[in-house]
C-alpha cells in the first residue's frame, strides 16, 4: 500500500485502503475528468500517473469522461459560475481528452465510461432520490460555496448539483477508490456518503498535490496560460519547461518523475534534463534531444529552425492577428495583437507593428511569433 499512496496528500479514511487491499481482489479505481477544454496538461498527468500505478499493480482503472458533469462545470475553487459548454464543444474535447490520456494510461487495461450513460436518461424520480441523500447544509460546507455565500455572490442550483453528480458516478461504477487533486477532497468524501446511502461500501478518497504551473506559483491551468500540454510538440514542451523558475524544479521532478533523482547539479543542466524527460515521456525516446537541439538553435545561435513549416496564403490584404491565431497556433486574435504590440512578432527577423499587411510583403519570408513559433509564408499562385 505504501507504493500506491506515495506522493499523495491524503488517503481517507486512514486505514480503508489497506483493508480493501487485504481482500485480495482487483479494486475499481476511478478518476473523473470533465472535457471543459481540449488539452490535457502536466497537472492532469500527476493524477493520471497515479491511476497508472494502480493499473500496473493489477487494479481496474476506470476513466470517467464527464460529458454530463461538464455541462454543469466543477465549481471547485471557482469564485463565479462557469459558463455552460455546448454539446459539440464537449464532444470534441472528450475525444481529444481520451486520446491524450492514453499517452499515460494503458489503453487495453482502461475502462472508459461516460457519465451520460446514467445521467442522459435519468428521470425526475431517480433525481429526486439522489437529491434526498444530501442536505443543503452539507453542500454549503464546501469552502468555495461558503466563501461565495459570505460575499453574497450568486450560486446557481445547477452548481449545487455538481458534487451530487460526481458522487453518483461512484455509485454507478461501484468505485472502491477515487482519485483527485487536493481541491477535489470534498467531492470525493461526498461520494463515500452517497455510496453508503445507496447501500454500497464506501470508496477511499486519495488526493494528489497540485502541480505549480510554469510561473512556479499558480496551479497549472490552460486559462492562466502557465501550462505544458501533453500533446504539444517536443520543441514547445522543451521551451516551456526551460522557462520554469529554478525553485519549482524539485516539485516537478517529485510529482512527474519520481524514479529520477531530483535536481542536484547546476540549475540550467537540471532544467534541461527535466525538459528532455517531459518530451521523451510523451513523444518517445529521442524527442527531448531533438527539442533541445531546436531550442539551442533558436535561443543560443539565434538561427531560424531547419524544419520551419510552410504556410500558403492568398494574395491581398492579410490581417496579421487572424493569420497568427489560425495558422501559427497563437491562442486567439487578442493574444496575437498583444504579441504584436510587445514586439514579439517578427518578419524576416525584424519586429512588425502593423496589424494589416499586403500578402506580397510576406511572400518567401519567415514569420515568427514569440520565441518558438515559426512559419515560412508562400503566396498562392
Amino acid at each position: 500500500m505504501s507504493d500506491l499512496t506515495a506522493r499523495s496528500v491524503e488517503c481517507l479514511p486512514p486505514d480503508a485502503l489497506a483493508e480493501k487491499l487485504r481482500a485480495g481482489r482487483p479494486l475499481r479505481v476511478k478518476l473523473g475528468v470533465d472535457p471543459t477544454a481540449p488539452d490535457i496538461h502536466l497537472g492532469h498527468a500527476v493524477v493520471l500517473g497515479k491511476l497508472r500505478e494502480f493499473q500496473d499493480a493489477g487494479h481496474t482503472a476506470v476513466l470517467v469522461i464527464g460529458d454530463w458533469t461538464a455541462r454543469v462545470g466543477d465549481p471547485s475553487g471557482r469564485s463565479a459560475t462557469r459558463p455552460m459548454l455546448s454539446e459539440d464543444d464537449i464532444e470534441k474535447n472528450a475525444a481529444t481528452y481520451q486520446d491524450q490520456a492514453f499517452r499515460i494510461l494503458d489503453r487495453d487495461r482502461t475502462e472508459v465510461r461516460r457519465n451520460g450513460e446514467w445521467f442522459a436518461d435519468m428521470g425526475l424520480a431517480p433525481l429526486f432520490e439522489l437529491a434526498k441523500k444530501v442536505t443543503v447544509n452539507q453542500l454549503l460546507r464546501r469552502k468555495d460555496f461558503g466563501d461565495r455565500m459570505g460575499r453574497d455572490e450568486p450560486i446557481s442550483v445547477l452548481e449545487l448539483l455538481y458534487p451530487l453528480m460526481q458522487a453518483y458516478d461512484s455509485v454507478a461504477l461501484e468505485a472502491d477508490v477515487e482519485l483527485g487533486g487536493t481541491d477535489q477532497l470534498f467531492n470525493l468524501m461526498l461520494g463515500r456518503e452517497v455510496q453508503e446511502k445507496y447501500g454500497q461500501p464506501a470508496q477511499c478518497a486519495l488526493t494528489m498535490p497540485i502541480l505549480p504551473g510554469t510561473d512556479g506559483e499558480k496551479r497549472m491551468s490552460k486559462s492562466t496560460g502557465n501550462y505544458v500540454g501533453v500533446s504539444e510538440s517536443p520543441e514547445e514542451q522543451f521551451g516551456k519547461v526551460m522557462s520554469i523558475p529554478d525553485g519549482a524544479m524539485a516539485e516537478w521532478y517529485r510529482l512527474l518523475f519520481p524514479a529520477e533523482a531530483g535536481p542536484t547539479g547546476h540549475p540550467n543542466a537540471e532544467k534541461r534534463r527535466l525538459a528532455r524527460l517531459v518530451a521523451d515521456r510523451f513523444h518517445g525516446d529521442g524527442a527531448g534531444a531533438a527539442g533541445e537541439a531546436r531550442f539551442d538553435r533558436i535561443h543560443k545561435q539565434k538561427a531560424v529552425p531547419d524544419d520551419v513549416p510552410e504556410i500558403v496564403i492568398p494574395p491581398g490584404e492579410v490581417h496579421l492577428p487572424a493569420l497568427l491565431s489560425e495558422k501559427l497556433g497563437v491562442g486567439s486574435r487578442s493574444d496575437a495583437r498583444r504579441l504584436v504590440g510587445g514586439g514579439a512578432v517578427k518578419i524576416g527577423g525584424e519586429p512588425v507593428t502593423e496589424l494589416d499587411l499586403d500578402a506580397s510583403a510576406l511572400d518567401g519570408r519567415v514569420l515568427q511569433a514569440g520565441k518558438r513559433r515559426f512559419a515560412r509564408i508562400r503566396l498562392d499562385g
